[in-house]
């Protein structure tokens, strides 16, 4: 079977392994799975439906066709209403369940969206009061059962609804646009990125071979977002492999999750991993005597991991303990049986990639953006196609390369259509002759290895007219326990400067006896002494104008719910800027 859509993928394994697990959830405590062959009716049945309820089937261009969206977390719903409307010629479009309610409406109004899916009673009733905004809106439905509301199982086919879905079907093509996913950004109102069946299936296609590890009827653990294309494309990768796809219960239970399903892979992103180890230290902290000793023996010992210089055979010898002794109890946490750990969407410090590749989980960091859909470049299983620090080579078909301001290029077949109702923006970043502009700055490792130095938006100027990449700055720092987030400031001003939250756990196990209150704790002299401390030891590793000079510390994290994140957990920097702006002038009026 040619596989040139995304839905193909289910249609073959349907018609392979009818019996095999596609997708899982929990429910009352217990795992329930769907077979391929009863998700591949449960999306027939679902696009039979909706067409039978008006969806707009005849044209396939992407102004006139329907858009349909959905609101939910990760669950097997959402997979099955994503090859529902790929069914029906329509164009899904997800929406983060965190997402503002301004954007919810923006996004529903510039769509015109006429139907949306709702996960539960929670995400329906934080969006209620937006629905009324959106003039186009005729049917709300929602997976779990909700008073008031139509559940998508009142959705029944009919056989005119079935004899039109396989109509339709024939007529979608590798070029029809499958869905449109809105980058939250950290400026400026969304935009919405379309993607056809070809960019998407292309990525997962050429992303395949890097999984060759990936067993018929194994299985993944998902919790990274469908909305955003990383998590919905590696679905299709696993889909594509045979591999049985378990969605977490919540970002709370992940752990427990990992040692319920073992899974051999999972994905995730640098702040969830960062929170893993986190917690490791954390219980490292609470050891005594030898224990505590030897823990800290192995991490020292994994710091300075490297996979191509393997350092000497004494070293070799202290890490294969090291890994019998400690390293085996981080593996068994993630499960025991996890042959990789796929990791994107922000650079991850190079301290937890030695570490993790110490203890024997290799961390395949990969780089891209949604509009390409989203795969660029990814470092292997394999160890010498993978290079700590960089974002590996060049996925196949995939063309890079350098602009002469360091700006990353890219050009294939997994580069957008376009934005939405956008074509200046559209002309601007992709080129006459398809070179797209990704807004990164990189360099080439090896001549093989992509390494990005930052982000070409974000590079300032100090007063003094020298450039400061700030995301340098910030991926060493967080390096540090005592540094959870941080943010490097100082566009026109003299000399750099840094908002960072404190790892206040980490912290209170240094330094006992803290206050309670973080608003108290950041003002303790011993504190602000240790994370002077900090800043004093990476700036060795910086050049004079980069050394962070002064800094304030904050009493809270940044996170989606306050407007500091984005859904992928980057840095709003503008938006902190408006936050703490009476903080950052007495930096520099002092």
């Amino acid at each position: 079977m040619l596989q040139q859509r995304l839905f193909d993928f289910v249609e073959h394994q349907a018609a392979e392994r009818p019996a095999g697990v596609l997708l899982a959830a929990k429910t009352n405590g217990a795992w329930q799975t769907i077979t391929c062959k009863e998700a591949w009716q449960r999306s027939n049945d679902l696009a039979a439906a909706l067409l039978e309820l008006g969806v707009n089937s005849e044209v396939l261009e992407a102004e006139q066709q329907e858009k349909i969206a959905i609101v939910s977390q990760n669950r097997p719903e959402w997979i099955i209403t994503d090859l529902a409307v790929q069914q029906t010629g329509a164009i899904l479009t997800p929406i983060y369940p965190t997402v503002s309610t301004a954007d919810f409406s923006f996004i529903l109004n510039e769509a015109q969206v006429r139907i949306v899916f709702f996960s539960n009673k929670e995400l329906y009733e934080r969006f209620t009061p937006a629905l009324s905004q959106v003039p186009t809106l005729q049917y709300v439905f929602t997976f779990d059962e909700v008073p008031g509301v139509a559940n998508w199982n009142t959705l029944q086919p009919g056989r005119e609804g079935e004899e039109r879905r396989k109509e339709i079907c024939a007529r979608i093509t590798s070029e029809t646009i499958a869905t449109i996913i809105y980058t939250s950004g950290t400026t400026g109102a969304p935009k919405g990125v379309m993607l056809c069946h070809r960019n998407i299936v292309s990525n997962v296609l050429d992303s395949a071979p890097l999984f060759h590890f990936a067993r018929k009827d194994d299985r993944a653990l998902s919790f990274l977002p469908l909305n955003h294309i990383f998590e919905k494309m590696i679905t299709y990768v696993y889909i594509r492999a045979g591999v049985g796809i378990y969605y977490a219960e919540s970002m709370e239970t992940i752990g427990e999750n990992l040692k319920e399903i073992q899974p051999m892979v999972f994905t995730c992103v640098p702040r969830l991993l960062e929170k893993v180890y986190e917690k490791i230290m954390a219980k490292g902290q609470e050891l005594k005597g030898i224990k505590r000793g030897l823990f800290f023996w192995a991490v020292d010992l994994g710091k300075k991991y490297d996979n191509i210089q393997k350092g000497s055979l004494w070293y070799r010898m202290q890490l294969w303990m090291a890994n019998k002794l400690i390293f085996k109890k981080w593996r068994e946490a993630l499960g025991g049986r996890v042959e990789a750990i796929v990791s994107g969407s922000a650079p991850l410090s190079e301290k937890l990639i030695r570490i993790f590749s110490a203890a024997q989980i290799t961390i395949m960091e990969g780089y891209g953006l949604t509009e390409t859909s989203p795969v660029i470049s990814v470092n292997h299983l394999e160890s010498e196609r993978r290079r700590i620090g960089t974002v590996g080579p060049i996925l196949k078909n995939v063309e890079v390369k350098i602009a002469e301001d360091g700006e990353i290029l890219c050009r294939g077949n997994n580069v957008m259509v376009g934005y939405y109702k956008n074509p200046e923006a559209t002309a601007r970043e992709i080129e006459p002759d398809g070179w797209f502009h990704t807004g990164d700055i990189g360099e080439w490792v090896e001549e093989h290895f992509l390494k990005i130095t930052d982000r070409k938006k974000e590079m300032f100027k100090t007063s003094g007219g020298k450039y400061v990449a700030p995301q340098v700055i910030e991926n060493k720092m967080r390096e540090s326990p005592f540094i959870e987030q941080m943010m490097v400031v100082g566009p026109g001003r003299k000399f750099v400067s840094a908002l960072i939250v404190p790892g206040f756990a980490q912290i209170r196990t240094k330094l006992p006896n803290m206050p309670e209150d973080n608003r108290a704790l950041i003002k303790e002299r011993a504190v602000i002494e240790l994370i002077q401390q900090q800043i004093d030891r990476y700036n060795e590793q910086l050049g004079h104008v980069e050394q962070v000079k002064k800094f304030v510390l904050l009493p809270h994290e940044w996170t989606v719910d306050n407007g500091a994140l984005t859904p992928k957990l980057s840095i709003r920097r503008k938006v902190i800027e408006q936050q703490v702006q009476r903080e950052i002038e007495e930096i520099y009026a002092s």
